[in-house]
């Protein structure tokens, strides 16, 4: 089975994804980010548009995912956005020709929640400045002009099932996922504190820097 959770910029697909991961013995993280971050290190720096638009990737990412679904027993988790039909149909849709058991679910907030959330991540705007790099600013800056498309767009039934996120923490999300999924999840028997140390660790392996 694969699980992809789609959601704007900002609406906690990853950190959903890798508490599902925590809590499903055998389960493993795909994320498609890192199939487009490694064709815009082939582009110039001017020609690194939005490379979900890239037909390689989108036949990139289901032959990826193929092999993973093919090869590996447990559930794989993809947490990235889709916004267009087409892209949908061309990776969710085409993994599903293919005879995958695929489960589509977007995280959905309201305008301030996504945007307070985006601001929750400039945690990481001091190790950006160390680092001499201002490409993850950008990405965030970007992910802000995207927002009100992305939930607009996200609405439509094409992208269903949605899953609205304001007032469900990231752990009742997964819950909700799996429920939805008919997986059981170990329970979740983490502090707050802990909770929010490891999604602090997850928030910076998932700061990107090109």
């Amino acid at each position: 089975m694969l699980l992809w959770i789609n959601g704007p910029f900002g609406g906690g697909k990853t950190q959903t994804a890798h508490e599902i991961r925590r809590r499903l013995p055998g389960s493993v993280v795909c994320d498609p980010e890192h199939v487009g971050f490694g064709l815009h290190r082939m582009l110039p720096p001017g020609l690194r548009e939005d490379f979900r638009d890239l037909a390689s990737w989108r036949q990139g990412v289901v032959e990826v995912l193929d092999l993973a679904l093919r090869k590996h027993d447990g559930v794989v988790i993809v947490p990235m956005t889709l916004t267009d039909p087409d892209h949908f149909a061309q990776t969710v849709g085409r993994l599903r020709e293919l005879g995958h058991d695929v489960r589509h679910f977007t995280l959905l907030a309201e305008r301030e929640t996504v945007l307070r959330r985006l601001r929750e991540r400039r945690f990481g705007r001091l190790l950006r400045f160390l680092a001499g790099k201002n490409a993850a600013l950008r990405h965030q800056s970007w992910a802000v002009r995207q927002l009100d498309h992305c939930l607009e767009r996200l609405r439509e039934p094409c992208f269903a099932e949605q899953l609205w996120t304001d007032r469900t923490s990231v752990p009742r999300t997964a819950d909700r996922i799996a429920v939805l999924a008919g997986l059981t999840l170990r329970p979740n028997n983490e502090g707050a504190l802990r909770t929010r140390l490891r999604q602090a660790r997850v928030g910076l392996r998932h700061i990107r820097f090109d």
